[in-house]
């Protein structure tokens, strides 16, 4: 635990291996982490606001708690990486690889998740989705349960099978977005567009909508 210490920001070179290294607690903010390879490495509570990690491999990688407000992970692997709790308003994800990640209970207001940024898998409970850009992401069966997706565009995104019990999509954009066999148990569409979208197999019971 390295928390409460700066770093020296010139270490990262592009590319640099730093795989399963302990930067939990640092202040890491700005830095430039592009293409390195942080794949395993724990950076759980690291304040990285408006740190660059494009093409970053942070696969496994421990983020619990972190600060990314205003980050850039466009093109970055987290696949199974593990971001309870994380800060990552205003980041930026485009074709960012977030399978299987565990995003539950992350703020991701206003996050830029669109571009082919794949969520396929990933655990989004309890999430903050709030005002989010995920048109054209692909959610399928990604765990939307309790989340807040209120006016997220979600056009064209792909949600096949997954689990949006309890999600609140107030005003959200859900056009030409599929939705088939999503179960929306519960869930709160007041005001939301779902023109052109694909229902076939939705499951909606005690569908919370505007009368």
């Amino acid at each position: 635990m390295l928390e409460g210490m700066s770093f020296d920001h010139n270490q990262f070179v592009q590319g640099a291996d730093h795989s399963g290294t302990d930067y939990s607690g640092l202040d890491m903010v700005g830095a430039d982490l592009t293409g390195v390879n942080l794949s395993g490495a724990n950076l759980s509570s690291t304040d990285l606001s408006n740190a660059r990690l494009l093409g970053a491999n942070l696969s496994g990688a421990n983020l619990d708690g972190a600060f990314l407000t205003h980050a850039n992970l466009d093109g970055a692997d987290l696949t199974g990486a593990i971001m309870c709790g994380a800060d990552l308003s205003k980041a930026h994800f485009a074709r960012t690889n977030l399978e299987g990640t565990n995003l539950e209970g992350a703020n991701l207001t206003g996050a830029f998740l669109s571009l082919g940024t794949n969520l396929s898998f990933a655990s989004l409970d309890s999430a903050n989705l709030t005002g989010a850009s995920l048109n054209g992401a692909d959610l399928k069966e990604a765990d939307l349960t309790g989340a807040d997706l209120t006016c997220a565009n979600l056009a064209t995104a792909e949600l096949l099978g997954a689990i949006l019990i309890s999600a609140q999509l107030v005003n959200s954009n859900l056009t030409n977005a599929n939705l088939s066999l999503a179960n929306l148990t519960g869930a709160n569409l007041t005001g939301a567009n779902l023109t052109g979208a694909n229902l076939t197999g939705v499951q909606l019971p005690l569908l919370t909508t505007a009368e």
